[in-house]
C-alpha cells in the first residue's frame, strides 16, 4: 500500500542551454563548428519532445545559427533578426509529399522547383546559397510552419536523399527513410553544401552521444521516455516525428 504522506518526487532539473533533463544533457561535449552558411531553425511551439529532440543541441554547435520558436514570421529577415537582401539565396528543407526516390534523384541534396519537381541547374542553385532554414517538429507541425510562412516560397526548396535511415532506430519510428532528426538533416545539408565532411562527422557524433546517454538512463528513469505517438482518428494514421 502506498504511503499517502510520502513526499512527491522532486522535479528533474533541466539544462538552461539544451533544455533537456540534466541526466540527458551532453552540452559539456559540444564541439564548436565554424560555418560559412547561415542556419535558421524554426521550431513549432508544440514540439515538446525534449528528451530526444535535437534542435537546441544543434544550435549550440554553431556561432552562425539562430533558433526561433513560433508559428509564423513576416519575412525571413524578421525570423533571422537581421536584413536579408535575397531570400532565394536561402534554402528551406521541406520534404512535404516529395520523395527523392519517386523523383529518381541521385544526389543527396536536391533542389526543387515550384512544381515540386527536380529543378534544372542544380549546381548553380545550390552553389549560390547563403543559408539554410530547418523546420523542427512532427510532420504535421513542419507542414503548418511551411504554410503559415509564405515567404518560404521565395526561398529555394530542397529535399534530402540520405544514404542511410535515421540513427534514431527503434527509439523513434520514422514514417519515411528520408525522415531524419534535425541535427542529422543539418549534418547532411551543411556538410554537402560546404563540402566539409567534418561538419557531418561532428554533428552525427554529437547525436550518437545524445542517443547513448538516453539509452543509459532510460532504464533507471523511465519518466524521461517520450510519450508514444498519438493516433489521428480523423485519418487513421500516426503522426511520426521528423525532427
Amino acid at each position: 500500500m502506498s504511503n499517502p504522506t510520502a513526499a512527491a518526487p522532486e522535479p528533474i532539473p533541466e539544462c538552461p542551454h539544451c533544455q533537456k533533463p540534466m541526466p540527458l544533457c551532453i552540452c559539456d561535449s559540444v564541439t564548436p563548428v565554424k560555418n560559412r552558411l547561415g542556419l535558421l531553425i524554426l521550431q513549432h511551439p508544440q514540439e515538446q519532445d525534449r528528451a530526444l529532440g535535437t534542435a537546441r543541441l544543434l544550435a549550440q554547435h554553431f556561432g552562425n545559427a539562430t533558433l526561433r520558436v513560433g508559428l509564423s514570421w513576416p519575412s525571413l529577415s524578421k525570423a533571422l533578426g537581421q536584413p536579408i537582401e535575397n531570400a532565394s539565396h536561402w534554402a528551406v528543407l521541406y520534404l512535404g509529399s516529395a520523395k527523392a526516390a519517386d523523383l529518381e534523384a541521385e544526389a543527396e541534396i536536391v533542389a526543387l522547383n515550384r512544381k515540386g519537381e527536380i529543378a534544372e541547374n542544380q549546381r548553380a542553385l545550390l552553389g549560390k546559397l547563403e543559408g539554410v532554414v530547418l523546420l523542427d517538429g512532427t510532420w504535421s507541425q513542419a507542414k503548418a510552419l511551411w504554410w503559415r510562412n509564405p515567404w518560404m516560397l521565395k526561398c529555394q526548396r530542397v529535399i534530402l536523399n540520405p544514404q542511410a535511415p535515421s540513427r534514431y532506430g527503434r527509439l523513434r519510428k520514422e514514417p519515411r527513410k528520408d525522415g531524419l532528426s534535425t541535427i542529422e538533416a543539418a549534418a547532411t545539408i551543411l556538410a554537402g553544401l560546404e563540402r566539409r565532411p567534418d561538419i557531418g562527422e561532428t554533428l552525427n557524433a554529437s547525436f550518437e552521444r545524445m542517443l547513448t546517454r538516453y539509452r543509459e538512463v532510460q532504464a533507471e528513469m523511465p519518466e524521461l521516455a517520450p510519450k508514444p505517438a498519438v493516433k489521428d482518428r480523423r485519418r487513421g494514421v500516426r503522426r511520426g516525428k521528423r525532427a
